[in-house]
């Protein structure tokens, strides 16, 4: 399980160093105004897409239905979703693009009324890498049956790869109909590297299948899945419409805050679909299942409190060492230590509902994810107006909080005193970081007393951690 995680990070990592760098790029090439947020609203869109089938959405329903299979059915299985996904990726790309100046007002309605023309001309082409999309998550499905995670982890790298290379040659000469092509060409690129999972999972491209019984079943389970996703992504759609209205810029500062959050963030993602493919396989075993999330909670707690109090203490230096020149003079530093607080949750939250997906249910997770998405657009339409971008932050981890809380509630971890105990830790770990933060000088300085800080918490809740995990399958295996 580790060696398959630990390669699935590193091809995440180059994927979202690569993310990371285009927006730098572009914050660079075009500053941190009015253009840069009409092309991220113009990117919104598909960018959603991307990030929520490759968070393991499609996979999440996918992957029990395959493994369920013998391996002549699971030819026909491949082909007959392979026809589905590409259908549904058109005619979701020929929405998008017939009304494009619909969904740019849309994202951002509190854009100059050029910005929204430009940005439509974007999304008219960024439409067109949906379907690649679509695919490409069904490829990382049947590669995670196959053990293969590496080829389908690559896919973010290249996708990624051909904007960042277009904006490192042309920089500020960078035009936006020439870098939404470049993304498409990213798109290509990342479909063709998984063809060959397809090929050995059984899809012939002459070979066309429709059997209605097993798309059905697929959409069956997809479907709370995209409802807890499309709650999801339209969380982020408000923040979009709410920075529109907080200046000109807000928009692009949210979202290098959520990029720089994501960093430490790899390793979990790839946890936990190597997780979830270990707690299918055992499906109708509730105890193994068990004691492979509270494992994953354990391991959870113990990468990202470290991460988050870290960033939380370096953030002022980190902006100013990763960002381009004056960025840590406005509001980033502070919105971007807000958002890591909600690492701790909001990555808690996500191996929770994974336990769920592996035992087949996927309405539990989105009956809890849609009441915490509830409390978030609430707190979204009056806290940002009256506390300024930093409400965005605290919306996002007021969800988190009761979305976590719904989580352990229902898998009667509330009584356990390792869970009960872990987000005190997480409490504790974060305010230690706000001195740092606010009073030690200097970006070299500020950012070894935060590692120093958070490699001190990564040996404590790792000793802590080991020596729980011991005891519960020490417990485990002497129960009759």
């Amino acid at each position: 399980m580790f060696r398959a995680t630990l390669w699935l990070t590193l091809v995440t990592v180059a994927g979202l160093v690569l993310g990371f760098g285009r927006e730098w790029l572009l914050v660079d090439a075009w500053g941190a105004g009015a253009r840069t947020d009409g092309f991220l609203v113009a990117l919104f869109v598909p960018e959603a897409i991307r990030m929520t089938l490759a968070a393991g959405l499609l996979p999440s329903a996918a992957l029990p239905l395959y493994q369920q299979l013998d391996a002549q059915r699971r030819t026909g299985w491949v082909s007959a979703q392979m026809s589905s996904l590409l259908l549904c990726g058109v005619v979701i790309a020929a929405v998008l693009a017939a009304g494009a100046g619909l969904w740019v007002r849309l994202v951002g309605p509190g854009l100059a009324g050029h910005v929204q023309q430009t940005a439509a001309s974007s999304l008219l082409i960024l439409s067109c890498v949906v379907p690649m999309l679509l695919v490409h998550a069904l490829a990382a499905a049947v590669g995670q049956a196959q053990q293969r995670f590496l080829v389908a982890g690559l896919g973010s790298f290249l996708y990624n790869l051909p904007p960042v290379l277009l904006l490192l040659m042309q920089r500020g000469a960078t035009d936006e109909r020439s870098l939404s092509w470049a993304f498409v060409v990213g798109g290509i690129l990342m479909l063709l590297s998984v063809l060959p999972l397809l090929w050995r999972g059984g899809w012939r491209p002459w070979r066309w299948g429709w059997q209605s019984h097993e798309i059905s079943a697929l959409y069956g389970r997809l479907g709370p899945l995209l409802a807890s996703a499309g709650a999801s992504q339209g969380l982020v759609l408000l923040e979009r419409i709410c920075a529109s209205f907080l200046g000109e810029g807000a928009i692009t500062l949210v979202n290098l805050a959520r990029k720089l959050v994501n960093l430490p963030l790899v390793a979990l993602m790839s946890l936990n679909q190597v997780l979830l493919a270990r707690m299918a396989q055992f499906a109708e075993d509730v105890a193994a299942r068990r004691n492979a999330l509270r494992l994953g909670l354990l391991v959870t707690a113990t990468l990202t409190i470290p991460a988050a109090a870290g960033m939380v203490a370096a953030a002022p230096s980190l902006v100013k060492l990763l960002l381009p020149a004056g960025m840590d003079q406005g509001p980033l530093p502070m919105l971007l230590a807000w958002f890591a607080c909600v690492i701790v949750f909001g990555a808690w939250n996500a191996l929770l509902a994974r336990y769920a997906y592996a035992g087949g249910n996927t309405v539990l997770p989105m009956r809890y994810e849609l009441a915490g998405s509830g409390l978030n657009a609430a707190a979204l339409a009056l806290v940002p107006m009256v506390s300024g971008i930093a409400g965005i932050a605290w919306a996002a981890l007021a969800a988190c909080l009761l979305t976590a809380f719904l989580f352990l509630r229902r898998y009667a971890l509330l009584d356990d005193p390792l869970m009960l105990r872990l987000p005190l830790a997480a409490m504790v770990a974060l305010a230690g970081a706000v001195p740092v933060f606010q009073f030690v000088p200097g970006v070299w300085l500020q950012i070894g007393v935060g590692a120093l800080y958070a490699l001190g918490w990564l040996l404590l809740l790792g000793y802590w951690s080991v020596r729980a995990a011991r005891g519960a399958l020490k417990t485990t295996a002497t129960q009759p």
